[in-house]
């Protein structure tokens, strides 16, 4: 069994955020495999989860419902948005998280490691002369204009976990 967990903040005020985008990825991909249940695939041995704590302390969430399935890390997938890769892009690796992102920091403290699946979405657009600090970039919401970017991201991304 494999666990796709995405990352993001409760609450109505940050549905559009940034810091959501796993969250979206998560609900997107919910919808694909319930729509696309094949005979040939038992889907699920996938489970899909969006973190029920603030970003900052996704651990807590992470490494309980690792215990819950009895799984090891190298079969989460975690979903994030991630301000080192550019809005349009995005990828996925074992290991190796973001440079500062804290609730990636918090999962990595709970588990005590960082060798799960990271599906890293790319949340950058900030000009290059006028950057806002990451901590306030990433509560913003997407504007218009990025939702259509990142809505083919999430489409691609959600084909891709279809596949794990």
């Amino acid at each position: 069994m494999k666990l796709v967990i995405g990352l993001g903040n409760p609450g109505a005020e940050y549905i559009n955020t940034r810091h959501n985008v796993g969250f979206m990825v998560a609900d997107a991909f919910n919808t694909k495999i319930r729509s696309t249940k094949s005979e040939f695939r038992n889907k699920s041995q996938i489970q899909i989860f969006k973190s029920q704590n603030f970003m900052n302390e996704s651990g807590s969430f992470v490494k309980d419902i690792t215990i819950r399935y009895s799984l090891l890390p190298i079969n989460l997938y975690i979903v994030h948005d991630d301000l080192d890769i550019k809005l349009g892009e995005y990828k996925i690796q074992l290991g190796h998280g973001p440079k500062d992102h804290n609730g990636i920091k918090s999962i990595d403290e709970a588990l005590g490691t960082d060798q799960y699946w990271h599906v890293k979405i790319g949340v950058d657009n900030r000009p290059l002369d006028d950057k806002p600090m990451g901590i306030e970039y990433v509560l913003q919401n997407f504007t218009d204009e990025e939702r259509v970017i990142l809505d083919r991201v999430i489409r691609e991304v959600a084909s891709k976990l279809d596949n794990i």
